[in-house]
């Protein structure tokens, strides 16, 4: 590998990010995240790097992907690799003509995230905002609203607490804590209008791409303990609005089926965590399926259900 740290088209200047609540130094601007001070004693370290095609003591591998120890080698077709080394240190290698703006979505979303799990962490496709002193998560696939619901949510007085993907450790305590992310809503057009955020959009998330980066209206700062997780779901027909619990068993494998990147989870052998992290959710406020209509019609029903619903669980702050 050479060239470690070469400079971007942002020059050579460093910048400081905060990530699940780890001081991130990169020398390459992400957009998509706030920027905070530059640590001196960075968890993690974003560098630009020529890499080599494959791994070659690679263990197991795909047809984008390597892994041997303690080390992954990723390609996103066309646009970039990325090789992210024992938790800390992500190197990325533009393909072709690629700008900066579309390598943000991959090196400040997909690599920091797998970052996370190589540490161990359990790591969620969600968004999470604080209720009084915990956090609920929302959960689902791309598109399936988790952004728009934290941002409704944040519109009425929720700080934001992660979007885009969760970290969340298990305490010696046995309580899962989702730790806070700097990072900005990502949100297409409509939204940004519906939820009346023109005045906070940002960048484009990709350069032919409608969708934005937008600044929430708070964030919180503190690891926050998990009091509950809902599973999106759209009410088509035969599903029906509501709010339904699922048990300890139908919880881990919702949890494990929300996993940022599932297959990782399987690979990595992380299984345990993801049982672990229902237990200790299940053992708070629960692991829910959320159906409901994606019409922005409906969105204030949804938001009043959820307000209920927290109230329901004893949940302060709601």
């Amino acid at each position: 590998m050479g060239n470690e740290g070469a400079d971007t088209t942002t020059g050579a200047c460093a910048f400081g990010y905060l990530v699940a609540g780890l001081p991130v130094h990169s020398d390459l601007r992400l957009p998509g995240l706030i920027e905070a001070a530059i640590s001196c004693h960075p968890s993690i370290r974003v560098r630009r790097a020529d890499l080599a095609p494959c791994l070659p003591d690679a263990i197991s591998s795909g047809p984008t992907w390597q892994m041997a120890d303690g080390r992954f080698l990723l390609e996103i077709p066309g646009i970039v690799r990325m090789l992210l080394c024992d938790g800390r240190d992500l190197w990325y290698d533009p393909v072709g003509q690629t700008c900066d703006a579309d390598l943000d979505v991959f090196v400040g979303g997909t690599g920091l995230g797998i970052l996370l799990q190589q540490r161990g962490w359990v790591v969620l496709h969600a968004s999470a905002v604080r209720v009084g002193d915990a956090a609920v998560l929302f959960c689902g696939a791309s598109g399936a609203g988790k952004s728009t619901l934290a941002a409704a949510l944040s519109g009425r007085g929720f700080d934001l607490v992660a979007d885009d993907f969760c970290g969340i450790t298990i305490g010696a305590d046995g309580v899962g804590r989702v730790h806070p992310d700097g990072r900005r809503f990502k949100l297409w057009d409509d939204a940004i209008e519906r939820l009346a955020l023109a005045d906070r959009r940002g960048a484009a998330v990709r350069s032919r791409l409608h969708k934005f980066h937008v600044d929430p209206h708070a964030t919180s700062l503190a690891a926050l303990p998990v009091a509950a997780v809902y599973v999106l779901a759209e009410d088509r027909p035969p599903a029906v609005p509501g709010i339904i619990r699922a048990n300890l068993v139908d919880a881990a494998l919702l949890l494990r089926r929300q996993a940022y990147r599932p297959a990782l989870v399987r690979w990595m052998r992380q299984q345990p965590l993801y049982l672990a992290a229902a237990a200790a959710v299940s053992r708070g406020g629960g692991v829910f399926t959320l159906t409901r209509a994606r019409r922005f019609e409906a969105m204030d029903a949804v938001l009043d259900d959820l307000a209920t619903h927290w109230r329901e669980l004893g949940m302060p702050g709601a």
